[in-house]
């Protein structure tokens, strides 16, 4: 049995909850790849990823993910010394995530592959 649905209905439930989404079918598939265009766009590009600290996609693959997010701890650690009485405990745990996979349990690694012989 997959463990893959999760990971599929949450993007389905993102892309559902756009503010344009269309609430008719779409006319034909080229109407529906019109719309998914921008989307997925807008999804890896824009689009805050709980799952990777709160970057995109497009910076986490870019390598900005750890730049990005050592700049916020620094936001948050200036304000909880500005205003300790609002925080309870520490801040939020900003560093980058070594690892993503959607079905970790199954990762395997692999070897690197020369491509130039």
């Amino acid at each position: 049995m997959s463990n893959d649905h999760p990971f599929s209905e949450s993007l389905f439930r993102t892309l559902k909850y756009r503010p344009a989404y269309p609430a008719q079918p779409f006319a034909d598939l080229a109407a529906a790849r019109a719309w998914i265009r921008p989307f997925v766009r807008w999804y890896n590009t824009t689009h805050l990823h709980s799952a990777i600290q709160f970057v995109t996609p497009e910076d986490r693959h870019a390598g900005r993910d750890t730049a990005l997010l050592a700049a916020r701890h620094t936001v948050y650690e200036r304000a909880r010394a500005r205003h300790p009485e609002r925080w309870s405990g520490t801040t939020r745990n900003w560093e980058p995530i070594a690892t993503v996979a959607l079905n970790p349990e199954r990762v395997v690694a692999v070897p690197p592959v020369n491509i130039a012989a």
